[in-house]
C-alpha cells in the first residue's frame, strides 16, 4: 500500500478540490454535518491540515513547523488557499521514498504512509460534508472509502475516546460501503 497511498491520496485531495471549486459565494456561511463549522470553516480545517502534509512529510518536527499554521489561511481566497495547500501536500508525497519516512507527530513518530492514510480518511468525510453543505455530488470514490474504512476500523475507538468522533450509527442491512463508513464515522445519510 506504502507505493499507492501517494495516489490515492492525490486522488483524495482531487475529490475534495472539486467539491470547494462548486462552493457558490452565498454559500460559505452554511451549516454542515460537522455541526461546529460552516463550509468556510470547514475547508479551513482542510486547508490547515493539509498544509502541514509537505513539511511533516519532508521530515520537519511539529517544533520546527511552529506556528505557520496558525490563524486564517484562506484570507480572501478559500478556494485558492486550498489548492495551494493540497498542491504542496501532493507534490511532498509524490516526492522519492517520501511514503517510506517517518513522520514526527506530537504522539510520537509514525510511517509516513500511515499518516497520509489517516490525511486521507480525513479528506474522504470531509468531502462528502462538504458535498452535504452545499447540495454537490456525494458519492466519494470507492477506493478512497475503503482505504477511509481500513484506518477508521483501526483508530475509531482512540478517536472516540479523545473526542474526535462521534458515536457511529446505525444503517440498515446491506448498506454500501460509502453508507457504513458515514455511519461508522456517525454522520447521518438520510
Amino acid at each position: 500500500m506504502q507505493s499507492d497511498i501517494a495516489q490515492l491520496h492525490k486522488r483524495a485531495c482531487a475529490q475534495v478540490t472539486t467539491r470547494v471549486e462548486r462552493i457558490a459565494a452565498g454559500q460559505w456561511d452554511l451549516p454542515t454535518p460537522c455541526t461546529e463549522w460552516n463550509v468556510r470553516d470547514l475547508v479551513h480545517h482542510l486547508v490547515s491540515g493539509t498544509s502541514w502534509v509537505a513539511p511533516l512529510v519532508e521530515g520537519c518536527t511539529i517544533a520546527e513547523v511552529g506556528d505557520r499554521f496558525d490563524g486564517d489561511l484562506m484570507g480572501n481566497d478559500p478556494s485558492g488557499a486550498w489548492r495551494r495547500a493540497a498542491g504542496g501536500a501532493v507534490d511532498a508525497c509524490a516526492e522519492d521514498g517520501a511514503m517510506q519516512r517517518l513522520v514526527h507527530l506530537s504522539s510520537g513518530d509514525v510511517p509516513a504512509a500511515d499518516y497520509v492514510a489517516e490525511r486521507i480518511l480525513d479528506l474522504v468525510m470531509h468531502a462528502w460534508d462538504v458535498a452535504r453543505a452545499i447540495g454537490a455530488d456525494e458519492r466519494l470514490d470507492p477506493e478512497l472509502v475503503d482505504v477511509a474504512r481500513k484506518v477508521l476500523a483501526e483508530k475509531a475507538d482512540l478517536w472516540r475516546r479523545h473526542g474526535a468522533l462521534g458515536p457511529a450509527v446505525e444503517t440498515a442491512p446491506g448498506a454500501d460501503p460509502q453508507t457504513l463508513l458515514l455511519a461508522e464515522s456517525g454522520r447521518k445519510v438520510v
